[in-house]
């Protein structure tokens, strides 16, 4: 999917689901404004923000709705 402000996801899994991958110590509330971002304009509902850098992969893993109005 193409978005002409210069945004780039990183993977949209079946046309539904927005996957913002990162490998750093923490994730800091820009990384979540990032996802955010990417779903309004993209207009999807689902996101995740994955953390590669931890110790167990599901403690890096963090789920985000946006609240799409109609």
């Amino acid at each position: 999917m193409k978005v002409d402000c210069g945004y780039r996801l990183d993977l949209l899994v079946e046309d539904k689901v927005v996957i913002e991958l990162k490998s750093v110590d923490a994730l800091v509330p820009i990384h979540e404004a990032q996802l955010i971002s990417y779903l309004k304009l993209s207009g999807k509902r689902i996101g995740l923000l994955i953390n590669f850098n931890v110790t167990q992969l599901t403690k890096g893993i963090r789920r985000r709705v946006n609240e799409l109005k109609e």
